[in-house]
C-alpha cells in the first residue's frame, strides 16, 4: 500500500483559495480523516489526491511516484493513480443485481499486472478441498432449510465458496459429486477420486507454463527464473476466474455474500453501503477514498457501519482516506486526524493528541461533545507558576504547567513570528503573479456562554499582552470540595452520563458526570478541577502555549 504526500499544495479559483499551501504525509495502510466545517476544503484536498481535481499548484506523490506537479508538468488521470472512490451517494446500478453491480467495475480494469495461473489455481484449490469431508459435510448441514430439511442449493455453494475461498465454478464442481448423500466411506472414494484429477488437470496447466520458460510462485502468478523469479507483467483483463474469486472474496470481507442475486431496491441502506464498498474494492485500488459516505444512514447504522469501517481497514490493510464534518466520526475511526479550516490545516495528529492538546483554539473549540469551556483569564508570572484571574473574579487559580514556562519569553517570541510571518507574506505578495487570498484567514470567534446569552471573541477590540485563554475539558471539572462555587442551571442526563450546565456568577460552565445521576436547577455545588491537561491559550496568536493543572485558590471578595 503507498504512501501519499502533499507538498505546498494550492487550489484556487480567481482569488478564492479552497486549499491553501497543504502539506501532508498520510502513511502506508494509515486512517486519515479530514475533518473541518462545510466549506473548509476536506472534499477539495481528497479530489485533488484522486486526480478528480486539479491543483494550482503543488506536488502530489503516491506510493513515491509524481501524480501531479504544477512545476513539472505532470498530472497522471484518476484511472491510472490506482483509487478507489466511495461517494456519499452509492451510485449502484438500479437494474444490477448486486453480483452484477461488483463484477461490471471488473470487466473494465485493464492495467498491467502479472500474467495469472487461474486454471492452476482453481484444481489446485479443488484437490485441496476435496481432503476436507467434514468441512464439506458442515457446508451441507449449514444450508438446510429449518422448515423444509432440505438443502438450500444457493446457501450451499455460498458456504463452499465462503470455506474453501474458492470461486463459483469451483464450488459447483465439488458440489457436483453430491457427498452429502453418501457414507463416509463411499464420500471419502469420490473425493480422492476428484482430487486426484484435480490435481492432474493443475499440472497439465503447471506444464503448459513451464513449457513457455515461466514458473508459479506461490500466489498463481507468472514469474521469470530467467529473470531472478521477476514477476511477468503484462497489459490486460483479469479472466472469468479471477474477477469471480476478487468478487467473492470483496463480498466476504463486507458480509454480503448472501445478497449476490438481489436489486439495490431490495436492500437496506447499510446493505447499499456495503456493497459499494464492495465494488470500490474489487479492483484493488491502493487507497480507498470516501467522501461522507455514511451521511444518508441513520444514527444507529452509522454506528454500525464505523465498526464496520473500521474492521475493514484492518482487513484490506488498505490506506483510508476519509472525508467527514462529524468529529465524533474522525475521532472513532482515524489513525490521524487532519482538521481544516478556510483551506488552511490546523493540525494533523493521532486523534486522542488533537482533543487532548489542540494546537490552537479553533482546534479545541471545534473537537469535543460538549463542547470545551473558554475561561478569558489575566495572567501573570507567579514563579514557576502562572497566576490567573478570570469569571469576574470568582475564579483565582494557580495554573501548574507541565513544563517550564515564561509568559515573557512567550510574548516575545510570539512578537518575533508575528513579524517573521509579515515579512514572509510580504515577500510572497512581491512575487510574480502572486494573487492576495480573498477568504482572507481571520481570527477565531469563540463564544462564552452566560445567563444572559452569548459573549463573542470578535467583539472585544482591546486584548492586552495580560490576556489569556483558559480551556478546561467538561469532564475535568468536578464536584468536590474545591473554591470554585456554582449552581446548577441545566442538567441533561442521558443514562450513561450527565451533562451538566453550571452557573458562575454570570457564567456558563459545562461540566461531565459519569453514570445515571440527576441535578435539581438550582443546587448549590462545590467544584474541584482535576487534571494535568487544562490549556492556555495566548490570545494574540491563538496557539496554545502549556498544558498543566489548576490550583484553586479562594475566589476574590
Amino acid at each position: 500500500m503507498p504512501k501519499i504526500e502533499l507538498i505546498h499544495v494550492t487550489k484556487r479559483w480567481g482569488d478564492f483559495f479552497g486549499a491553501d499551501d497543504l502539506n501532508m504525509t498520510i502513511e502506508d495502510r494509515g486512517f486519515v480523516t479530514l475533518l473541518g466545517p462545510s466549506g473548509c476544503g476536506k472534499t477539495t484536498t481528497l479530489r485533488m489526491i484522486a486526480g478528480l481535481e486539479t491543483p494550482t499548484s503543488g506536488t502530489i506523490k503516491i506510493n513515491g511516484q509524481t501524480v501531479f506537479s504544477s512545476h513539472d508538468g505532470i498530472n497522471v488521470p484518476p484511472n491510472k493513480r490506482h483509487v478507489g472512490f466511495l461517494f456519499q451517494n452509492y451510485a449502484l446500478w438500479p437494474h444490477m443485481t448486486v453480483y452484477k453491480n461488483i463484477h461490471f467495475g471488473l470487466e473494465n480494469v485493464k492495467e498491467e499486472m502479472p500474467l495469472h495461473a487461474s486454471e492452476m489455481e482453481k484444481y489446485a484449490k479443488l484437490a485441496k478441498a476435496a481432503k476436507n469431508l467434514a468441512l464439506i459435510r458442515k457446508s451441507a448441514e449449514e444450508a438446510v432449510n429449518m422448515k423444509s430439511k432440505k438443502i438450500d442449493e444457493d446457501k450451499y455453494l455460498l458456504n463452499l465458496i465462503d470455506n474453501f475461498e474458492i470461486s463459483m465454478s469451483s464450488a459447483k464442481e465439488l458440489r457436483a459429486l453430491k457427498v452429502e448423500t453418501l457414507d463416509d466411506v463411499s464420500a471419502q472414494a469420490a473425493l480422492v477420486h476428484f482430487a486426484e484429477a484435480c490435481l492432474d488437470k493443475a499440472n497439465l496447466a503447471h506444464a503448459k507454463i513451464v513449457a513457455k520458460g515461466y514458473e508459479v510462485d506461490d500466489k498463481y502468478d507468472y514469474i521469470d527464473p530467467k529473470n531472478n523469479n521477476e514477476p511477468v507483467v503484462k497489459k490486460r483483463h483479469l479472466d472469468k476466474e479471477e474477477m469471480d474469486l476478487r468478487l467473492r472474496h470483496v463480498a466476504r470481507v463486507v458480509k454480503i455474500g448472501e445478497f449476490m442475486d438481489r436489486y439495490p431496491s431490495e436492500l437496506s441502506g447499510g446493505q447499499q453501503q456495503r456493497v459499494a464498498i464492495a465494488r470500490t474494492l474489487a479492483p484493488g485500488p491502493k487507497v480507498l477514498f470516501m467522501d461522507e459516505p455514511l451521511s444518508n444512514l441513520d444514527a444507529k447504522l452509522r454506528l454500525e457501519m464505523r465498526a464496520e469501517l473500521k474492521r475493514l481497514h484492518v482487513e484490506t490493510g488498505s490506506t483510508f482516506v476519509y472525508v467527514t464534518h462529524d468529529q465524533l466520526e474522525a475521532m472513532t475511526l482515524a489513525t490521524k486526524i487532519c482538521l481544516i479550516n478556510n483551506g488552511v490545516i490546523q493540525q494533523y495528529d493521532p486523534p486522542l493528541t488533537v482533543y487532548s492538546r489542540p494546537n490552537n483554539i479553533f482546534v479545541a473549540d471545534f473537537v469535543g461533545n460538549p463542547a470545551i469551556n473558554f475561561i478569558e483569564v489575566k495572567a501573570a508570572q507567579n514563579g514557576d507558576k502562572i497566576a490567573l484571574k478570570g469569571l469576574d473574579g470568582h475564579l483565582v487559580a494557580n495554573f501548574v504547567p507541565n513544563e517550564p514556562l515564561s509568559l515573557e519569553a512567550e510574548v516575545t517570541l510570539r512578537k518575533e513570528e508575528a513579524q517573521k510571518a509579515e515579512e514572509e507574506a510580504a515577500a510572497r505578495r512581491a512575487e510574480k503573479g502572486f494573487v492576495e487570498k480573498g477568504n482572507t484567514d481571520k481570527a477565531f470567534n469563540y463564544h462564552i456562554p452566560t445567563v444572559n446569552g452569548t459573549l463573542d471573541s470578535k467583539e472585544e477590540r482591546n486584548v492586552g499582552d495580560d490576556d489569556y485563554l483558559l480551556a478546561i475539558r467538561p469532564e475535568f471539572i468536578k464536584e468536590g470540595k474545591g473554591s470554585l462555587h456554582a449552581e446548577v442551571y441545566a442538567a441533561l442526563p442521558s443514562g450513561m452520563e450527565t451533562t451538566i450546565r453550571l452557573r458562575i456568577g454570570d457564567y456558563i460552565l459545562t461540566g461531565v458526570v459519569f453514570g445515571g445521576v440527576d441535578y435539581p436547577v438550582g443546587q448549590k455545588v462545590d467544584l474541584d478541577v482535576r487534571g494535568n491537561r487544562i490549556l492556555l491559550y495566548d490570545r494574540h496568536s491563538e496557539k496554545l502555549i502549556s498544558t498543566g493543572r489548576l490550583e484553586l485558590l479562594p475566589p476574590e471578595k
